[in-house]
């Protein structure tokens, strides 16, 4: 018996070294790159065309991290896509977690098939709503403004799925609990507030992660609505490091691109167990 125990775990151990050993070599096609633009902000400008191409710096340097603050205000445009995320994400959290708990408690004629309108909402393309939207934006003298950004973003597709997110974990939670907290004489809003946010958690965290990556990687609003340098945000900034003759500062777009990828990454690194666990009970996790 002990034979075929240590047998077993031996062989669930070999098994696990192989799955682990898989998953690092399927991962390499998607660090590297990563990698390489870490390494290669560091390189002088010569060194990242050289061949044969090397993936460290011989001899790192910060004068490009240095150039992209002088370039252009890039510590400006880094403070507005921090807040603009920051004010979306608080926005959908806030507005995601009320309709979704509407869905998957409050029962009312039609709930099922204004959910399924609120869904169509995913399927429209934002290329398609951009033409109104601007005209609309400018009716309303908000052009050149962040007011765009951050309506547009908190109330479209990004808060759409969390919407969705939120009914879905809504929908997991015992009966129970609400039932018991209306014999403590705790009406719709104390029991949102008091029972269901405190345990939504994990789905609140995966809605953050998602939203705040939907604002922080915007692009095409951006460069729609607006012109001025001091109110661009990161994705529109990093494409105006170029030269006198239109060409790529490759090391000074790298060194930018590194501080806006890696505090994202820190980020996911840090709370994505939370992340798995929100989409988990919501439903979506393959």
């Amino acid at each position: 018996m002990k034979t075929e125990a240590r047998t077993r775990s031996e062989g669930r151990g070999i098994r696990q070294v192989i799955l682990f050993a898989a998953l690092i070599v399927l991962a390499i096609p998607f660090a590297i790159p990563t990698i390489w633009m870490i390494t290669s902000s560091f390189k002088p400008l010569a060194e990242i065309f050289r061949s044969p191409p090397s993936l460290f710096a011989e001899n790192p340097t910060f004068a490009a991290y240095a150039e992209a603050f002088t370039f252009q205000p890039f510590a400006r445009q880094y403070f507005n896509s921090v807040y603009i995320a920051v004010v979306v994400t608080a926005v959908v959290m806030v507005v995601s977690s009320l309709a979704g708990y509407a869905f998957a408690r409050i029962r009312f004629r039609g709930a099922n098939a204004l959910f399924l309108v609120v869904l169509v909402g995913l399927l429209v393309p934002g290329e398609v709503t951009i033409v109104p939207l601007f005209q609309m934006f400018k009716s309303w003298g908000m052009i050149n403004t962040h007011w765009p950004l951050i309506l547009v973003t908190a109330l479209a597709a990004p808060c759409v799925l969390a919407t969705f997110i939120m009914r879905q974990f809504f929908l997991s939670l015992p009966v129970e609990l609400e039932e018991a907290a209306r014999i403590d004489g705790l009406g719709r809003p104390a029991i949102w507030w008091r029972i269901c946010l405190p345990l939504s958690k994990p789905a609140l965290s995966a809605v953050a992660i998602l939203t705040f990556l939907a604002s922080w990687n915007l692009y095409l609003e951006p460069t729609v609505y607006l012109t001025s340098p001091e109110l661009f945000t990161l994705p529109q900034a990093l494409t105006r490091y170029t030269d006198a003759y239109g060409g790529q500062m490759w090391n000074t777009q790298l060194a930018a691109a590194t501080m806006t990828v890696v505090p994202m990454l820190i980020v996911f690194v840090v709370a994505q167990r939370q992340f798995v666990e929100g989409l988990a009970h919501s439903g979506l996790k393959g």
